[in-house]
């Protein structure tokens, strides 16, 4: 088996042990890149000459004796809008090419500080802006391993297609509204979007002012993976409290915070396939049925339930919220995103306008209410079960066609935007193969700060359906 092919947990016991070295698992990543990212065009930036170096900086460690870390050699790609110290962070425009990054972002350096590499950056909707279709003006567009004319996902759809495809066993994406979750349910791997202030994250992205409210509250940065287990193992790397950021909160890492009340039995889960009752396509709805079957072998109490709190006002709210936040810099922000980047903004603003002041002190309100809401829920059950995205993959840049495409696609990503706005925490688990050949895949939603509780879900999924990569890209 190539070292490119293991998991980031074999990988790092393997090095840790002395059985392979680091420079060695680095390598192998660096031709298994080499041999597929031409046709896949998923890490934009490769840093072989800064992995091998850091590589070798981990051997002698070992060989001295020191403890390397957890994650010690394993490779991992980051999103090119996460800086990575000397490295341009480019967000996909020409216009940022050279802006290069004077230190790591925070999820960087804890991931580099438990011993993992930084191997490259990957490709991203330029700005993050462009659409859900990973395609970036400066580095053109990324292709889903599975299937070249589905869409691979995004925002963070280069590190779901190099996770996939094996270049790394670790991507650090973020979901700012599904954009970790629905690039694992496209390419078949799994992923985390942690709890609002679980991930501690520094947002000055761009220069020394912090974002508005409602990207203080949606963005999470949070890992992609092929097993379960690799993200668990990212997961307690990443979270934590950090100075940079006042958002990160000191929550137990397992088990309930200390003022909540304990769960007995066995662990109810509801199931919603069809959230809101827009719709789902029946091979989404055997995806959800085969988890949810595998949660009940596995002695969970699942039942079926009419639908989530307030779908259709949480779906608008978080519409509304950003557009509104948004729209001021939207005439500056537009020109950076090159011919016919501006359209899926365009057409989102056309659906949910932005709001004036009274409309947005009304739209908080909502805001808070339907996060009661839904905490209320969550107490009942403490587990969500539902689909990523509606549908299957879809065909690249359908979200900016024309306004019939963005609406069925941010239709399709609608339990996404519901759970950012409430800002739990939600693992994507592929589910199998469908008929047509293609991954599909589901979330598991749990209570605030209980990533556990949906991490282990999610294990008992994967132990009944198997993990579908790493994949040799299809012509």
């Amino acid at each position: 088996m190539p070292l490119w092919s293991r998991t980031a947990t074999e990988l790092a016991a393997a090095v840790r042990a002395g059985d392979v070295s680091a420079l060695d698992v680095i390598d192998s990543h660096l031709d298994r890149i080499a041999e597929v990212n031409p046709h896949l065009n998923a890490v934009t930036q490769l840093l072989a000459d800064r992995a091998r170096e850091a590589a070798r900086h981990t051997d002698r460690r070992l060989a001295a004796g020191e403890d390397p870390g957890p994650l010690a050699g394993v490779p991992f790609t980051v999103k090119d809008c996460t800086p990575i110290a000397g490295v341009p962070t480019t967000f996909g425009t020409p216009r940022f090419r050279d802006h290069v990054a004077p230190v790591d972002a925070v999820p960087v350096a804890r991931l580099r500080a438990a011993g993992a590499i930084p191997i490259g950056h990957s490709n991203m909707p330029t700005l993050i802006l462009a659409g859900m279709h990973t395609a970036s003006e400066l580095y053109g567009d990324t292709r889903n391993p599975w299937d070249p004319s589905r869409t691979p996902g995004g925002s963070s759809g280069g590190d779901g297609v190099a996770v996939a495809a094996g270049m790394a066993p670790i991507g650090l994406g973020n979901d700012s509204g599904g954009s970790l979750r629905i690039p694992a349910a496209f390419c078949g791997v799994a992923a985390l979007k942690p709890t609002t202030g679980r991930v501690p994250a520094d947002q000055r992205l761009l220069g020394p002012d912090d974002p508005g409210p409602a990207s203080q509250v949606l963005v999470t940065d949070g890992p992609l993976a092929r097993t379960v287990a690799d993200l668990r193992l990212a997961y307690e790397t990443l979270a934590g409290t950090d100075p940079r950021d006042p958002r990160a909160v000191p929550v137990p890492l397992y088990g309930q915070p200390p003022y909540a009340e304990p769960l007995d039995g066995p662990i109810k889960v509801a199931v919603v396939a069809d959230p809101g009752g827009h719709g789902v396509h029946p091979t989404v709805r055997r995806a959800v049925e085969t988890a949810a079957d595998a949660l009940r072998d596995a002695g969970y109490d699942v039942r079926e339930v009419p639908d989530v709190p307030r779908l259709n006002e949480a779906y608008d709210a978080y519409h509304r919220l950003t557009v509104t936040e948004f729209a001021p810099s939207w005439p500056a922000v537009r020109q950076l995103l090159g011919e016919g980047g501006d359209r899926f903004i365009e057409l989102t603003m056309r659906s949910a306008p932005p709001a004036d002041a009274p409309g947005l002190i009304r739209l908080m309100s909502t805001w808070m209410s339907i996060r009661r809401s839904w905490t209320e829920f969550l107490h009942e059950y403490p587990l969500l079960l539902g689909p990523v995205f509606t549908e299957p993959p879809v065909e690249p840049g359908l979200e900016s066609r024309d306004q019939a495409g963005r609406d069925r696609v941010a239709s399709g990503m609608r339990l996404c935007s519901a759970t950012t706005l409430v800002g739990v925490p939600a693992v994507a688990v592929p589910t199998g193969l469908a008929g047509d050949g293609l991954p599909t895949g589901v979330q598991l939603v749990g209570r605030a700060f209980r990533e556990d509780l949906c991490l282990a879900a999610a294990q008992a999924v994967e132990d009944r359906v198997g993990v579908l990569t790493p994949v040799d890209p299809r012509p």
